[in-house]
């Protein structure tokens, strides 16, 4: 099945705008044109979508994504290049999640406090 542009757009939350940008930077090499020179999305492309908004999602720069996907367009001599670009990537987010645990303690406590001070005002 092909979709088109506007479709993906919608599937994935992106703009078409950001979708172009992608491809402009050689993020989507593989998609492909109809005869009118619009771009053909097809279900095999959603994949790399999806690893691409993944990695875009949790703040991959684009120019590691490039690289990640170059890699990937080598062949599987690059397999170990791959992993290592994704394991460092693996660190960055659980790095980022520890963070934001400890943001949401926080403010889970700032919280627990209004709780308090509510039912101290409403028991009076």
């Amino acid at each position: 099945m092909h979709y088109t542009i506007k479709e993906v757009s919608k599937k994935y939350n992106l703009s078409t705008h950001s979708l172009r940008y992608y491809e402009k930077e050689g993020l989507l090499p593989f998609v492909e044109r109809n005869e009118q020179g619009n771009r053909i999305f097809k279900d095999k492309d959603f994949e790399w979508l999806d690893i691409i908004c993944c990695l875009r999602n949790t703040n991959m720069p684009i120019s590691k994504i490039k690289e990640y996907v170059d890699l990937c367009l080598e062949g599987p001599e690059t397999i170990c290049k791959r992993e290592d670009i994704l394991l460092k990537h693996k660190e960055y987010i659980e790095n980022e999640i520890k963070n934001f645990n400890s943001y949401l303690g926080i403010v889970d406590n700032k919280i627990n406090h209004y709780i308090k001070e509510q039912k101290s005002i409403i028991c009076k």
